[in-house]
């Protein structure tokens, strides 16, 4: 019995001192300055995430990797890509797919070792003649749920768990996960949307679990949700109209103010949920 509690405890410390082997592989982070930087943008294609690569482009110094399932058809993306050549590199990720999201990882790790930043910013809200906005209980649909739980929460969290096996010590580096204040419990008060609320909430619990066990392990790892507000992009369109005057914000606007957010992150905001003006949501 006691041998056997022995290997346990033995494979049990070997297991932790490979999960955090591959953290330190995947994040490294040695100070704020983006001289050097090493950025991923997952769901970069068009909208925030596309907004976002453009963004830590135009700051001095720094690489940007850009994902998204089909490069190829992302004009935004090849229009940046042949401005900054030298600093952008653009890679296939699905995040319905885990071998696409590992083939990724080796890729960034093969070429970089680690990252300092890594912003995942896709999600679905609707498509049409495949998912809607649930506005009653009787439009609920298992392919729906199923569907903006897959987008919403896993793609994000299977992202931020594959890395590389490289060990890379120093500083601390930022995960910063795209949710919704819809997706906030306590700020609910209207109902309906269940696919997406529920998916963002999910997220939102994920993110706080890796950050209780970051925090746990002392890794100094920040992670970080973000609401940016409702932006003008495709995947608000079609909900515009009852949008409030000045509430309806430009992409410009709002991944401007979300990354002043991640500028200004510390240890102790791990795990928080940030409104893109900066202000804590409650969860």
């Amino acid at each position: 019995m006691i041998q056997m509690t022995r290997q346990f405890a033995t494979a049990a410390s070997q297991q932790s001192m490979r999960i955090k082997s591959i953290r330190k592989a995947w994040f490294s982070r040695s100070s704020l300055q983006w001289d050097g930087r090493i950025s991923m943008v997952q769901g970069a294609s068009r909208g925030i995430g596309l907004e976002f690569v453009k963004q830590l482009l135009e700051r001095n110094g720094g690489n940007v990797i850009a994902t998204c399932r089909n490069p190829l058809e992302s004009t935004g993306l090849n229009e940046l890509k042949a401005k900054f050549s030298d600093r952008l590199d653009i890679l296939k990720l699905d995040i319905t797919d885990e071998n696409s999201i590992q083939a990724s990882s080796n890729s960034i790790k093969e070429k970089f070792g680690h990252l300092n930043l890594l912003i995942n910013a896709s999600g679905v809200l609707s498509i049409p003649d495949v998912l809607h906005p649930e506005t009653t209980l009787r439009k609920v649909e298992k392919s729906s749920l199923m569907l903006a739980y897959e987008v919403n929460a896993i793609g994000p969290i299977l992202v931020t768990k594959i890395g590389g096996d490289t060990d890379i010590e120093g500083g601390f580096a930022v995960v910063a996960n795209l949710s919704a204040r819809v997706g906030s419990i306590g700020d609910n008060g209207l109902g309906g949307w269940h696919s997406y609320r529920a998916s963002k909430t999910a997220l939102n619990q994920l993110t706080k679990n890796l950050a209780v066990e970051f925090g746990r392990r002392k890794d100094q790892i920040v992670c970080l949700l973000l609401h940016p507000g409702t932006v003008d992009t495709d995947l608000s369109k079609p909900f515009q109209k009852n949008v409030p005057n000045g509430k309806l914000f430009t992409k410009e606007f709002s991944v401007q103010k979300l990354l002043n957010v991640i500028d200004s992150a510390k240890i102790s905001d791990n795990g928080k949920f940030f409104a893109w003006d900066g202000q804590l949501i409650q969860w």
